[in-house]
């Protein structure tokens, strides 16, 4: 069976937003987490789905979920300190569900990116299903280099073998919830999943998304996911 973990606990500073966290923002008339989290709720092999929120938001977004007909979420949980507390908290809860099988696959994804397609996660799961994971990548499309503390320039990457990690990120939940039972002991931080799990040995499989697969952090994000989601609605139109 497949889950998805959609989390959205951030209070989006980089936003600039003075009223409501980023995840909440709407464009026509609809928040971002809610347009996030339908391309689950409607997909066929998604059986069930945990939200994590800001723990004063939970309220609302359940009152969110109501409106949009929103029927697969199993729970909402109020976030963490971090992104990576965050996702925990989704996954310990998913991973308490008794009617949810450990050898599940879980979806991780950000709420607030909401340009995915129902192929994306389609991809995701038969990966997962093949290979025991996936991350979703997008090319790289310009020059990557890394620098030392000087910032000097150490490394200019090979932009042909360099991919950039988004998401979904797809991975069997027993093993994803033991990664972050051990990050816990040993205190050790990730910046994502896919970060966490190759810390702890994990041999990554990727699957490539669409470069709009973008995460919604500052006001020209948001200007792009309105610019895309018009687009997408005139095709289907035209």
């Amino acid at each position: 069976m497949n889950y998805a973990v959609i989390f959205a606990g951030g209070t989006g500073q980089r936003m600039n937003t003075k009223n409501k966290p980023k995840q909440f923002l709407e464009l026509n008339n609809k928040p971002i987490i809610i347009h996030t989290i339908e391309y689950f709720d409607e997909h066929p092999e998604i059986d069930g789905i945990v939200v994590v929120c800001l723990e004063e938001w939970i309220p609302y977004m359940e009152k969110l979920l109501q409106k949009f007909c929103i029927n697969k979420v199993l729970k909402v949980v109020k976030g963490g300190d971090t992104g990576q507390h965050s996702i925990r908290n989704g996954l310990f809860a998913l991973y308490e569900n008794e009617n949810v099988p450990k050898d599940s696959i879980v979806l991780i994804h950000d709420g607030v990116r909401p340009l995915i397609t129902p192929e994306i996660i389609t991809d995701c799961i038969e990966c997962a299903k093949k290979n025991g994971n996936s991350v979703t990548v997008t090319p790289a499309t310009e020059t990557i280099i890394s620098v030392n503390e000087n910032d000097e320039i150490k490394e200019v990457m090979d932009r042909s073998i360099c991919r950039m990690a988004r998401a979904p990120q797809c991975f069997v939940l027993e093993e994803i919830v033991e990664a972050h039972h051990k990050a816990d002991a040993e205190d050790f931080s990730a910046i994502d999943s896919a970060m966490l799990m190759s810390h702890y040995g994990a041999t990554l499989h990727v699957v490539q998304g669409p470069p709009e697969n973008i995460k919604i952090t500052t006001p020209s994000d948001f200007y792009i996911f309105r610019a895309i989601t018009e687009s997408r609605e005139n095709a289907q139109i035209l």
